[in-house]
């Protein structure tokens, strides 16, 4: 460059060959495959032979690296660099069509491959790979758009070369100390062959390449979208899993559980395979990573009795009550739920479950309230209410004892899953409000059937058949009886609380 505005081009034998004069200022200069002139706010390029414009370039440059095989360029910028290929043979069928020149040059001469958001000290190109140290002194290499670190380097170095019989990389500091670091050829070309489509010779090669560096091999597969090939390749079992997982290979996927025994994989993979529909394999996997949490939404959807009264001694055991209370309440095990409470030292919870489910229970929970309650507080201890001995303060007491006896039968009765319509409107009834309305019922119907009998005796002096016809269609409760004794008239009642016309449960 003889000036920012005039470059003179020489030969081998140093004799002038041509000059340009560009009608900008340059400040730098490239060689490579073509002449390359930036200015503060662009690069051009240009052909060494007839210095035409090939391509102007909108970008800051910094520096200008071409790969050997003359294809390559890496355009480093302020903060960061760019992968171009030149397309040679779009920019000879441009010249030799005798087109005039434009302003930008060939539109198709270069093509953009990757943009990196890293800025770069020093480069060289090894093949397809840019090898580059970046401005937090990491020595990197990029081949196709994928950036691995192989060093974090101590101190600012500069890249020398690379020796491809050692397979090292050579790399320089400001006291001229000169390091040396692996980066295996084998590997640089195995990554080429596969950006450039020739997976028959990549695979060929792969046995080439040490088995530390089949992970990294695999990463690099993955990242192109060659999941499957990365799942053959890899190594570590974690990785090797989460391929498995992303290609649905639960098989794959349970053989690296089974060796690494791990409760998070088994967990995963469970809730892979029940969305997949694979029940049998969801289970195995959720006993395995004891997931009681998945187990009882497995059990619970099929309709698994046994499956949930194995979860609740298994939930019991290990100490996870919450599962083991929802799966006795399931199964209507009350008792044993109340039980449960009691155990654990819920027992406020205990008394208001016996309230609402089993009224016979409250003055024996009641104690032992009053007895944990006094250690603390005896005042409200003793302001706490006995059925018992306060039965005016519980509201339908007599007609909650009489549901209870009469549900007590039907509670461990499991209807299948293909008979929920059946009972799926069953679940808002209130069975007290029902033994309620049969109570109404059966005084109307007394007083009914008084009339008609009272009539009947007038008119034809038959009084004690119509009584006895009366007593068949059911049996009189005195309104104000309190010994709980209910009886029910009609068959609607007796399906309400889910018994049929025999008096059974329903099968």
């Amino acid at each position: 460059m003889e000036s920012t505005s005039k470059i003179k081009i020489f030969g081998k034998n140093f004799q002038e060959k041509k000059s340009i004069r560009p009608t900008y200022l340059a400040e730098h200069i490239y060689g490579g495959t073509l002449l390359a002139m930036c200015s503060n706010d662009f690069i051009c390029f240009y052909d060494w032979v007839e210095c035409r414009l090939i391509r102007r370039i909108d970008v800051n440059v910094k520096n200008l690296y071409w790969a050997d095989s003359g294809d390559l360029v890496a355009i480093a910028s302020d903060a960061s660099f760019y992968i171009l290929k030149y397309n040679r043979d779009v920019v000879v069928s441009y010249l030799e069509s005798g087109r005039a020149e434009d302003e930008q040059g060939v539109e198709d001469a270069f093509e953009l491959l990757h943009e990196t958001n890293e800025r770069v000290r020093t480069g060289i190109w090894v093949g397809d790979c840019f090898i580059y140290n970046n401005s937090s002194w990491r020595l990197n290499y990029c081949v196709g758009g994928e950036v691995t670190t192989m060093f974090h380097l101590d101190r600012p170095m500069y890249l020398l070369g690379y020796l491809a019989n050692q397979s090292r990389v050579y790399l320089i500091d400001k006291e001229f100390n000169v390091m040396g670091y692996t980066l295996l050829l084998s590997l640089i070309e195995y990554k080429t062959l596969v950006m450039r489509g020739d997976l028959e010779r990549a695979n060929a090669l792969l046995p080439s390449i040490p088995r530390e560096h089949h992970n990294s091999v695999a990463r690099f597969l993955e990242a192109r979208g060659m999941i499957e090939d990365a799942l053959e390749v890899a190594m570590d079992p974690d990785y090797r899993f989460e391929l498995a997982i992303q290609l649905g290979r639960l098989g794959i996927a349970k053989e690296i559980a089974m060796e690494v025994r791990s409760e998070s994989k088994w967990k995963q993979l469970g809730e892979l395979a029940m969305s997949s529909g694979k029940l049998e394999m969801a289970e195995e996997c959720m006993k395995q990573a004891m997931d009681l949490s998945g187990l009882l939404l497995l059990y619970s959807s099929l309709g698994d009795v046994e499956g949930i009264s194995r979860l609740a001694s298994l939930a019991k055991q290990q100490g996870k009550n919450n599962v083991a209370f929802l799966c006795l309440y399931m199964l209507g095990k009350l008792e044993d739920c109340l039980q449960l409470l009691v155990d654990t030292d819920r027992i406020p919870e205990a008394a208001l479950m016996a309230r609402s489910y089993l009224p016979s229970k409250v003055s024996e929970i009641t104690a032992i309230w009053r007895k944990d309650l006094h250690k603390v507080n005896p005042q409200a201890a003793e302001s706490l209410a006995d059925p018992e001995e306060y039965p005016n303060l519980f509201d339908d007491w007599q007609v909650a004892l009489s549901v209870e006896s009469k549900v007590a039968g039907i509670r461990g009765v499991y209807p299948p899953a293909e008979e929920y319509a059946k009972y799926s409107d069953r679940s808002h009834n209130n069975l007290v409000e029902a033994f309620r309305s049969m109570q109404v019922e059966e005084e109307n119907v007394t007083l009914e059937n008084g009339d008609q009998s009272h009539k009947a005796y007038e008119q034809n002096g038959e009084k004690e058949d119509a009584e006895e016809e009366s007593q068949e269609e059911g049996v009189v409760v005195d309104a104000n009886s309190t010994d709980g004794a209910i009886l029910i008239i009609g068959n609607e009642a007796e399906e309400e609380l889910g018994v049929n016309d025999e008096g059974t449960p329903p099968a």
